[in-house]
């Protein structure tokens, strides 16, 4: 088997579905690239189990085949070249590998791609098209969000509610949450399941480069995006979602609205001074002040900055965890945001005042923080 491709355009394709690799395979097939020629179209296929994605491209071959190519060489190889065509030729009896470049030589031994696991379908799915901005948004605003417990599996992905109205995705670790609604795709019927992390990290840098939008396939236990020359294929998170909506108050008299950036600087300076294992920052809101202050007593050092605010509302004291703070803020774009209160032990909510996209709603929930009195 013999075939010519451009270096560049290779690699470009490698480094793309190289996230799924994993480090510590239960199976050393899965340390190598599935190469697959068709009528001279080559598929590169990378897997961890869990996680199975594809890439295609054009290339001059005279005759089908498949191989299985050390992943980590390659790429290290790949990565030195200038662009230039490169001539794979594939001894088809014990799986050698040549490259020839302008520079030269290179054999490699691949492996048998018959040991390469097969790529799971999704049988008798349902199916949704969604604008690729529209889920590239999603996934940023909802993916930092996610928890890391073992123990709760469930949080660790992001749940995706799919109506006639519009789709949904959720995220919390229970110390904060997401909810991200956008009008501008619709499923034909409702369904909801749970996408592991490490799949839409690889899709949200992907998809945030095609104007195209992302077909996708699902049942119960299988999920798949279709997009450009990308197909990823996951296995979906079993277990119920929390009732993430009984978590939002419903009465919060104390509104607050704000620069948005002002108050993300002055966290950032104020909760320098914090307890490191707390990371508490105090709110005090009195009139159209917002004072901001933090303190740890081990090493007698404080801070403390004031800013002014549009509030209506009780005076109120509230203390949260800088980092969840600093993380949301961080994801939205808009000048202003309100934050509505309702008293210091229960959660506080971000909204953005305005939005620049039709259709989109975006709610953060934020736990409190027991303050020192």
């Amino acid at each position: 088997m013999k075939f010519i491709v451009s270096s560049t355009a290779l690699l470009k394709e490698l480094q793309a579905i190289s996230g799924v690799l994993s480090t510590n395979n239960t199976l050393p097939i899965l340390d190598n690239f599935l190469f697959d020629i068709t009528s001279k179209r080559l598929v590169i296929t990378a897997s961890d189990l869990e996680t199975t994605m594809s890439a295609g491209l054009d290339v001059e071959s005279k005759e089908d085949g498949s191989v299985a190519v050390p992943a980590k060489l390659l790429l290290d190889t790949l990565k030195t070249f200038p662009e230039q065509p490169l001539t794979f030729t594939v001894d088809t009896e014990n799986f050698g590998i040549e490259i020839k470049s302008d520079q030269g030589k290179y054999k490699l031994s691949g492996q048998n791609s018959a040991e390469f696991p097969k790529t799971p379908e999704v049988e008798s799915p349902a199916s949704i098209t969604i604008p690729a901005d529209v889920l590239s948004r999603a996934i940023n605003k909802t993916l930092f969000a996610t928890g890391n417990d073992d123990l709760r599996p469930v949080m660790s992905g992001v749940y995706f509610q799919l109506e006639r109205e519009g789709v949904t995705l959720a995220s919390t670790d229970a110390h904060k949450l997401v909810r991200y609604k956008n009008t501008n795709a619709k499923a034909d019927k409702e369904s909801a399941f749970i996408v592991p992390k490490k799949p839409l990290n690889l899709l949200k840098n992907l998809v945030a480069n095609t104007a195209d939008n992302v077909h996708v396939e699902y049942n119960e236990s299988n999920v798949h995006f279709k997009f450009d020359e990308f197909d990823l294929v996951c296995r979906l998170i079993d277990g119920k979602y929390p009732n993430y909506e009984a978590v939002i108050p419903k009465k919060n008299p104390n509104k607050l609205t704000i620069a948005r950036k002002d108050l993300l600087n002055s966290i950032k300076r104020v909760s320098i001074f914090a307890n490191k294992s707390t990371n508490q920052v105090r709110f005090k809101i009195a009139g159209s002040e917002l004072s901001i202050s933090a303190e740890d007593l081990d090493f007698s050092n404080e801070a403390n900055e004031r800013l002014t605010c549009s509030y209506d509302g009780a005076d109120i004291e509230i203390g949260f965890n800088s980092r969840f703070i600093m993380e949301m803020l961080s994801n939205l774009e808009t000048e202003n945001i309100n934050i509505e209160l309702s008293d210091p032990s229960r959660a506080g909510i971000i909204l953005p005042v305005e939005s620049d996209i039709e259709g989109e709603d975006i709610l953060m929930l934020v736990m409190p923080v027991m303050l020192n009195k």
